[in-house]
């Protein structure tokens, strides 16, 4: 039978040795060194961050959600959903920046899977009707496009145009122009490109499908059956109150671009990546459906690296030192989840600097022996 944790607080079981999960302890050390060695260029004061990292001027640059000051860079390896390696305190509670995003894929994945929208390629507008979704551009927008960053939504949410993420180059795509500059649009479905504000109105349709808090959902069918801590949070802004049967609900935003976001600790994140590695199940309990989980994994034909709001390792193209079966939870500042259902492996890593990601993967991968 697979090993799955017992719930927060009780002791995660580690396997000692290393070798008794086929990791060989020495070089699953190393890679642990590796990554705790190698922290993030990013200061550790994020409201600065926040307002200075993503090339934004006043008031674009303008935080509307939370931020506080992070930790220290941590991290742990999973095999067989032992722990074989970890490093920093794993307990430090911090924003995640975009890993929030795939969070978002496992609440629509949950929506999809219970009816609350039957067809990925249907326009949202036949089941979300705020006035978002209205031609003569937007009623086009399926919910694979919103998911996979190729949408094109165009307007205003938060106080935030689409346009300033117009132009954005994330994942090592060039960008035509400088970033919130002026772009034609293509139609719904012709161009990939990674943007905040259109993720946000993601997460608001979602909130509409759900008519309940998205962490309340999040807490109810996700985190509370794995066993995860009280401890995490997922916020939106000051201005993201929306009515929702006559009681105000915030609703949360796919990242920490603006503030807010996901506060969690990478105990918490590990468990959410068992849960996916182990095909949506806990413990014999189904919680998120095996088609949704391959739906989420099949690459972007306009982009091969990203799935429906997960990276992808389609051909090792994004991480060569992983296998092409890898894909990530990721976020700014050296944030990422990573997965391998080909080793039986999760790893989460918290501000690492993004150019050493790759080699803690080849280092982890140079470990398993069996």
């Amino acid at each position: 039978m697979p090993y799955f944790p017992p719930a927060h607080p009780a002791a995660w079981e580690q396997a000692e040795p290393a070798a008794a999960a086929g990791v060989d302890p020495a070089a699953i050390a190393a890679a642990a060194g590796f990554a705790a060695e190698h922290e993030t260029p990013w200061g550790r004061d994020l409201a600065r961050i926040v307002e200075t990292d993503f090339g934004e001027e006043p008031p674009w640059n303008e935080a509307l959600g939370p931020v506080r000051p992070r930790g220290g860079p941590n991290g742990l390896v999973l095999r067989g959903g032992r722990i074989v390696a970890e490093w920093g305190d794993t307990t430090q509670i911090d924003q995640t920046f975009s890993v929030a995003k795939s969070y978002l894929s496992i609440l629509a994945g949950l929506a999809w899977d219970r009816g609350l929208f039957r067809d990925l390629d249907e326009p949202v507008r036949r089941t979300v009707e705020d006035g978002g979704f209205d031609p003569p551009h937007n009623h086009r927008i399926t919910w694979r496009h919103l998911l996979q960053q190729t949408s094109e939504w165009e307007g205003e949410l938060w106080g935030k145009p689409d346009l300033i993420d117009r132009n954005r180059s994330v994942g090592g795509r060039p960008s035509a122009g400088k970033k919130g500059t002026h772009r034609d649009l293509q139609e719904p479905g012709g161009f990939w490109e990674y943007n905040d504000v259109r993720v946000n109105r993601l997460a608001l349709a979602l909130l509409r499908l759900w008519r309940r808090s998205l962490p309340e959902v999040f807490r109810e069918l996700v985190m509370d059956p794995i066993g995860a801590s009280q401890d995490w949070e997922w916020d939106g802004y000051r201005n993201s109150y929306v009515e929702i049967d006559g009681r105000r609900v915030q609703s949360v935003s796919g990242g920490s671009h603006w503030g807010g976001g996901v506060f969690i600790h990478a105990r918490d994140q590990a468990r959410i990546g068992l849960l996916l590695l182990r095909r949506g199940v806990w413990e014999g309990k189904r919680i998120l459906s095996e088609a949704w989980i391959d739906q989420a994994r099949e690459p972007c034909p306009l982009y091969p690296q990203y799935g429906l709001l997960w990276w992808l390792n389609t051909d090792r193209g994004l991480y060569p030192g992983a296998s092409p079966a890898s894909y990530f939870a990721t976020g700014a500042g050296g944030n990422l989840t990573w997965i391998d259902p080909d080793n039986d492996l999760v790893a989460v890593m918290r501000w690492i600097d993004p150019a050493a990601r790759d080699g803690v993967m080849r280092r982890v991968m140079a470990a398993l022996s069996g």
